[in-house]
């Protein structure tokens, strides 16, 4: 039985399948593919961030799977959503539709209240950025950008973890645009202005948003994972209806 494919780009932390513990069990209906962006790797070395590399592995997800299909949906968490939306402008027939989970999109909101706050407040972190310790950023990046304390570095990788989070580039230097004729759900936590900005924004330009409760990760609640569930079976049978 041929299976749509659904792409999951994460975020910052947890990457693959972790990333996704709502949305495992798509994968009994869904071809589910819980990619690792640019660097993240269980055992190697994190590398710096590369927002080209990172869209090519989104499109490589969404090519021929060998049966003659290509193309599915994607749904991405924070800087994920940078990769998939950077994949859906240069392959918008491969892209089905697009969930952006608080998506880190800050380029595309750069002259925004919120969004230029919260780059006013984070620049200086990241001009230093390769002049500090991997865990004195991590503590100081959480500090600035969530209610929370920084997370320890006893293990190996909670320590690449802290490595991965200060080798990625910040948002604002995404080359984003808008992507033309995608189906978007945008699905945010309602805690941040920064993030309720970016949701905004993409509202104005035709995405569908939803908030639901979770914080940072509202995918992981209930409600959000049915938003995510629900958006992609809506847009797969108005898709299906219109090729018959």
């Amino acid at each position: 039985m041929f299976k749509q494919r659904v792409v999951f780009v994460h975020g910052e932390g947890r990457f693959g399948a972790a990333a996704w513990p709502k949305q495992h069990g798509m994968a009994l209906n869904y071809d589910a593919l819980f990619l690792r962006r640019h660097g993240f790797d269980a055992v190697a070395e994190p590398l710096e961030s590369d927002f080209a590399a990172d869209a090519a592995i989104v499109l490589g997800a969404l090519a021929d799977d060998g049966r003659g299909a290509a193309g599915g949906h994607v749904v991405a968490h924070s800087h994920g959503a940078i990769a998939a939306m950077m994949a859906a402008v240069e392959r918008p027939d491969l892209v089905q539709s697009l969930t952006l989970v608080e998506p880190a999109c800050l380029s595309l909101t750069a002259e925004l209240p919120a969004t230029s706050a919260h780059r006013a407040l984070m620049q200086p972190l990241f001009d230093i950025r390769h002049e500090l310790g991997d865990e004195d950023f991590q503590r100081e990046y959480v500090r600035r950008a969530f209610p929370a304390d920084a997370p320890g570095t006893a293990t190996p990788e909670a320590r690449r973890e802290a490595r991965r989070l200060r080798l990625q580039a910040p948002g604002w230097e995404a080359p984003l645009q808008i992507v033309p004729g995608v189906p978007t759900l945008v699905l945010t936590g309602g805690w941040e202005p920064l993030y309720e900005e970016i949701a905004g924004y993409l509202r104005e330009t035709g995405a569908l948003h939803r908030i639901a409760a979770g914080g940072h990760r509202p995918q992981d609640s209930a409600e959000g994972d049915h938003f995510v569930r629900s958006f992609i079976a809506g847009v797969s049978r108005l898709q299906h209806a219109q090729a018959s």
